[in-house]
């Protein structure tokens, strides 16, 4: 399967680029919550720990990407001397950046089957504020991608856990 890549000059904002590497960062999701489905029982838990783990790695991930909005935020503060409202913006999103792996520190602790229904429930709660922080830092055309992504994220999380 051949997906496409766009070179600079056609997307100067590597949106295709961005979009390939978030669908394919979908494929362990996919390949390890229907792996639990398939495999035997002692091979379970290590595969149900890999998919624990990979979806604690994505939420700090997804917490890490407003540590970059963040520090965009305090560019603009100095280039445009509007301090205190990009100084908040700025704070929001380092403060928000800490949540996502601070609340998925406690799913890989977890039973796997717990682990990975609260895993999911934290995709969700992670979009939903993301909704709001990335509409007031103006990438809004970003919510689309990053709702098909969390919303498939999510699911292979609960059907992870179902099958345990």
């Amino acid at each position: 399967m051949n997906l496409p890549i766009a070179s600079e000059a056609d997307d100067p904002r590597d949106t295709a680029l961005v979009r390939t590497l978030g669908h394919g960062g979908l494929i362990p999701f996919v390949v390890l919550a229907a792996t639990l489905w398939l495999v035997s029982d002692h091979l379970q838990a290590w595969v149900a720990m890999a998919l624990v783990a990979y979806a604690a790695l994505i939420l700090s991930f997804l917490g890490g990407i407003h540590w970059g909005i963040g520090w965009q935020a305090g560019l603009r503060e100095r280039l445009d001397k509007q301090t205190p409202r990009a100084l908040h913006a700025q704070r929001r999103h380092f403060l928000w950046g800490i949540v996502p792996s601070l609340m998925a520190w406690p799913g890989i602790l977890m039973p796997a089957f717990a682990g990975l229904a609260w895993l999911g429930f934290l995709m969700i709660i992670a979009y939903l504020a993301d909704r709001t922080l990335y509409t007031r830092a103006g990438l809004q055309q970003w919510l689309t991608l990053r709702f098909r992504l969390s919303t498939v994220a999510a699911l292979c999380c609960f059907i992870g856990a179902g099958a345990l």
